[in-house]
């Protein structure tokens, strides 16, 4: 009789936990992915002028406040017939804050710069004296705006840091403009 008993329990306790299958969240997902790109506006220490350029970023929040960010820059010097330019492959964890449709970031880059030395006593003929890679950290913030469902703008301003570049290391500031595509 007592076995008869059990099995019933048994049998109740998993219908009724088989009734209550929707009681976890179904909208949840794993993460949250954008992909966009962007145009820079760069103050150099290098030179007085401002370099323009344009960049490709990737975002992955794994975690509500928590992920991870990818960033290409393409920083080119005003004067094109120099062939300087300043070009950057960063990566790094970002922490975000949620307030309706604004997403304000925070984030610590690491990566590698690579320099495009001016040609050698100015002479394009000749060529750049170098083009070397540097190890560099980077701080950031901005923000994004969810625009649309699939679509985001975004706006941040990046701290850069190169190593070992000579003689005091390059210290570039970089403000970004962009857009992204959300996959939700």
């Amino acid at each position: 009789m007592r076995l008869r008993i059990f099995t019933l329990i048994c049998l109740v306790g998993f219908t009724v936990a088989r009734l209550h299958g929707q009681a976890t969240a179904t909208a949840s997902r794993v993460g949250d992915l954008q992909i966009g790109a962007m145009f820079n506006l760069a103050n150099s220490d290098y030179r007085p002028a401002y370099f323009k350029g344009f960049g490709f970023y990737s975002t992955y929040d794994f975690r509500y406040h928590v992920g991870i960010e990818g960033e290409f820059h393409q920083i080119n010097d005003p004067d094109p017939t120099d062939g300087v330019y300043e070009r950057t492959y960063e990566i790094g964890p970002r922490y975000v804050l949620h307030y309706g449709r604004f997403a304000p970031y925070a984030k610590v880059m690491y990566g590698r710069g690579v320099f495009n030395y001016p040609p050698v006593f100015g002479d394009p003929k000749i060529g750049p004296i170098a083009n070397l890679a540097y190890n560099i950290f980077a701080i950031g913030g901005g923000v994004d705006y969810h625009l649309l469902p699939g679509l985001n703008i975004r706006a941040e301003y990046e701290y850069q840091q190169w190593l070992s570049f000579p003689p005091n290391g390059l210290t570039p500031k970089i403000f970004s403009v962009g857009a992204a595509y959300r996959f939700h």
